[in-house]
């Protein structure tokens, strides 16, 4: 048997998710705000579980 992992989101794709600017979601990084992510590589990544547990987390404090 044989898991798929769900594939992992660049920073434009939960930029669209997230309805803001990339440029906003490196500033977050920077202040240690957002979804977490992970350098893979050169790049940033995101688990698209990891980004829509840390919108409820944040949406539920609202």
């Amino acid at each position: 048997m044989t898991v798929q992992a769900e594939p992992l989101w660049t920073p434009r794709d939960v930029s669209d998710y997230l309805g803001v600017p990339v440029a906003t979601l490196y500033q977050w990084r920077w202040k240690k705000y957002g979804p977490p992510a992970a350098r893979v590589g050169r790049n940033l990544r995101y688990r698209p579980a990891a980004v829509e547990a840390w919108l409820d987390s944040v949406t539920e404090a609202a």
